[in-house]
């Protein structure tokens, strides 16, 4: 702060003539990954208080004469927690296009993701104020629809898909009525994103009903019907192909949406699920005959070991997954049962597998070019 006169620049200037102590206010303040030598609570106290503490002067204040900026360069999510959305500025990275070529990066100013101001806006700034801005540094995205996804999909990640477990992966709760809120985000970001909704089938007012084929049913999810694999009728999303499901551009960024599929059942029956839940029930149909617990985990005990037919347990399992408490389902279901022991839901499967290749993708299309580019500075 020697422009300031203050600390030790102060003392300095009362020993010596004033002209050689007249310096220009700082008008540009970098600082580098403080994150480094803090401690997460002491990078948001940090953040918050920064560019405070730069215009903390007699001279400035809310003088507009002078003006500073201040950069921060960070990989911390706790920085970006602490920022408003207008200040951040998203360093997205490119591939290489050709061998020999380096990747480069391209500055995403996240004030202009949304354009005008409008309620999407104001709703994702606050989405990402109240859960955690992992997004902007995670290798890839998996938006779920509630609680027990939250809970179980990294479970389910640990035991089945090691290449997925050891990358930095974020987890967003947001459900599918907000999740294509989102999509602009996540577009401009070009992070790779897996979607995991529920199929969310409705009668003609609105209702939810129990889904079924031929039925002539519509989806009330805005997700499957607005963004992916943009259908509104239940038969058209059952008939949806795997490429009807996934959004790609050329930077190896891509977007897949995952929901509730038919699974085959004994005696040619099939089970068409409604929600994540009922899924993994019909899923894991032996383990629920006997697993412990109260509840939703009881009156799934229940109906499958009721005898009744698919169609019938399906309706049984619609009714009680509609009153009951889900999230107390998966905190049940995680005392009861090992998660890593159950079979995972066959969309979710079919998803995890897809962001799995596509990562596996994107790592091998750095990784050459890089080498390459190393070589061309190599000498004999």
């Amino acid at each position: 702060m020697g422009w300031m006169q203050v600390g030790k620049a102060e003392k300095k200037a009362a020993t010596g003539k004033a002209e050689e102590f007249v310096l220009p206010p700082l008008h540009l303040v970098l600082v580098e990954e403080p994150e480094a030598h803090l401690h997460a609570q002491v990078q948001q106290v940090f953040i918050r208080k920064a560019y405070d503490i730069l215009r903390k002067h007699d001279a400035l204040g809310k003088n507009t004469g002078f003006s500073t900026q201040l950069i921060v360069s960070t990989h911390s999510s706790h920085i970006a927690h602490e920022c408003e959305f207008a200040c951040l500025r998203y360093f997205r990275r490119l591939q290489a296009r050709e061998k020999g070529h380096v990747p480069t990066s391209t500055v995403v100013n996240l004030s202009e993701v949304f354009g005008t101001e409008n309620e999407t806006a104001k709703f994702v700034r606050r989405y990402l104020k109240a859960t955690h801005c992992d997004l902007f540094f995670a290798d890839a995205a998996i938006l779920v629809e509630g609680a027990a996804e939250r809970m179980l999909v990294p479970h389910f990640i640990a035991k089945h898909y090691a290449f997925l477990h050891a990358r930095y992966l974020t987890i967003l709760e947001i459900g599918g009525s907000h999740a294509q809120k989102l999509r602009d985000l996540i577009e401009h970001l070009g992070l790779l994103t897996l979607v995991i909704t529920d199929l969310d089938a409705g009668g003609t007012d609105g209702s939810a009903i129990q889904p079924a084929i031929g039925a002539g049913q519509m989806t009330n999810n805005p997700t499957l019907k607005d963004w992916l694999p943009g259908k509104s009728t239940i038969d058209e999303l059952l008939a949806a192909s795997a490429a009807d499901k996934v959004k790609t551009d050329i930077d190896l960024f891509a977007v897949r949406v995952a929901y509730q599929m038919p699974i085959s059942r004994p005696n040619n029956e099939t089970a068409l699920p409604y929600t994540f839940e009922d899924a993994l029930i019909f899923e894991n149909f032996e383990t629920f005959k006997t697993i412990k617990g109260t509840g939703l985990i009881g009156k799934a005990r229940a109906a499958v070991n009721s005898g009744k037919t698919t169609v019938e347990i399906g309706a049984d399992l619609f009714n009680a997954l509609r009153s009951g408490e889900k999230a107390k389902f998966a905190l049940d279901l995680l005392f009861n049962q090992s998660p890593g022991m159950l079979n995972v839901p066959n969309y979710i499967a079919e998803g995890l597998a897809w962001l799995e290749v596509e990562l596996k993708q994107k790592q091998i299309e750095v990784i050459p070019v890089a080498v390459a580019a190393a070589a061309i500075g190599v000498t004999a």
